[in-house]
């Protein structure tokens, strides 16, 4: 399609946006008075207008029935989280067996490193991105020391060319490859949260498993933002945050799979509680742990369904739009944004470079800027005059249109922001 840099033209885009209805089904921030032009899905998704409701609900089924809310309440409570399957499965690509939603991020990631890291002999390597999100780095860090090795050897980083923003498949096989039957885990992050770089799972996922070792993914940046076939992948593991781009709320639970074939199992090593015993046995309080048929084996403790009942709002719109109108979308208007930036790089002294990369098969909803040029100033700019978006030093701002919630108007009017700040700061 050949785009426009007008406002005219960005309206015709929204009036023939399939979703564009959606944004009315989010709460935006006001900036002096107007919704915010909001591009930071990628680390809080907005609050669904449904999401309220759910809460409420559940205040009220604990009001009124108390301790039988368990049982009772239109959405009972003790079995709360199974509702989540269907609908997350069908984000992720799995089985609604091999998903489940409990706890923390990184709660998970070191809940089922138990069952996913097993060091034996040569066997003890872990492989993961250089400059991982701080928490996986630490996560991976400690998961090591904890078995007794050293990090600095344990951990073998894949490293960006000299010169280059984003990882090379190529370069991500040849460590495996050459590690070989060292490595006990390869763990990276799907999509990586600086550049925005997706990873190619798939063939990552076929190289681990040719040298023998199990292969996780951190899905924080991932999961419903890009295509995901975790069970056709052969995935082992995988875990994910919701509050991104699916707009739970603020540090709310992490979805997990886990492969169906680890399913079942009573001598695999895991971490176990109450709720991950045998659901039909669970009040005969049994003192030996029968675990559930599916990735349930792997909760802990019952579900806090007040944090989860925003999660279910959000996720009854997804399963309503599907993926594949959301994809859709998603390339079109980081298309359009792209275009965008383009545009008005013509116009300012300043120079944009987009560290994403520029295929669709390795981007999803954000793109990276380096404003070369530029200091934080224009970030404050934009920042005060509506446009809300997130910063990372030394100069790049990440923007993540969520297709959602976000209109092609707001890319237009974005970039006439961006360029009135630049252009009146060199006034200045």
């Amino acid at each position: 399609m050949k785009f426009e840099n007008s406002l005219e033209f960005a309206q015709r885009l929204d009036k023939e946006d399939e979703l564009a209805n959606y944004r009315n089904e989010f709460i935006f921030p006001k900036i002096k008075g107007k919704d915010a032009i909001y591009f930071v899905g990628n680390s809080l998704g907005l609050q669904p207008r449904s999401a309220k409701k759910y809460v409420d609900d559940i205040m009220q089924d604990w009001a009124e029935l108390g301790v039988e809310g368990h049982f009772r309440a239109e959405k009972p409570w003790w079995d709360y989280h199974e509702k989540f399957a269907g609908k997350l499965a069908k984000v992720v690509g799995a089985n609604p067996s091999e998903v489940t939603v409990m706890n923390t991020l990184t709660v998970n990631l070191h809940l089922l490193m138990v069952s996913f890291y097993r060091p034996q002999g040569k066997r003890y390597k872990i492989i993961c991105e250089e400059k991982a999100f701080p928490s996986d780095q630490y996560m991976i860090s400690s998961q090591v020391r904890f078995h007794g090795f050293d990090p600095e050897d344990a951990i073998v980083e894949i490293k960006k060319r000299d010169g280059e923003h984003n990882f090379r498949t190529e370069d991500i096989l040849s460590k495996i490859d050459e590690v070989g039957e060292k490595c006990a885990l390869v763990l990276i992050g799907g999509v990586n949260y600086y550049t925005g770089q997706v990873m190619d799972m798939d063939t990552i996922t076929k190289a681990g498993h040719k040298i023998g070792a199990l292969v996780g993914w951190d899905l924080a940046h991932a999961a419903g933002n890009i295509e995901l076939k975790l069970s056709e992948w052969n995935v082992d593991f995988a875990a994910w945050c919701s509050y991104k781009y699916m707009n739970s709320g603020p540090g709310n639970a992490s979805g997990c799979f886990i492969n169906e074939k680890y399913h079942n199992k009573k001598d695999i090593p895991r971490f176990e509680g109450w709720w991950g015993h045998n659901k039909e046995r669970r009040f005969l309080m049994e003192p030996e742990f029968q675990p559930e048929f599916n990735a349930d084996a792997w909760q802990i403790s019952n579900a806090p369904v007040l944090a989860l009942a925003p999660y279910l709002a959000s996720l009854e719109m997804f399963a309503e739009v599907g993926m594949n109108s959301l994809l859709k979308k998603r390339d079109k208007i980081v298309a359009y944004l792209e275009f965008i930036l383009h545009e008005i790089d013509k116009d300012v002294d300043s120079t944009f470079e987009i560290i994403t990369p520029s295929t669709q098969k390795e981007r999803g909803t954000q793109l990276s800027v380096f404003l070369h040029g530029e200091g934080k100033e224009i970030f404050n700019y934009l920042m005060e005059n509506g446009v809300m978006l997130d910063w990372r030093e030394p100069n790049v701002i990440r923007l993540a249109p969520a297709p959602f919630y976000c209109s092609y108007e707001d890319i237009y009017k974005f970039g006439q922001i961006l360029k009135e700040g630049i252009l009146s700061k060199n006034k200045s």
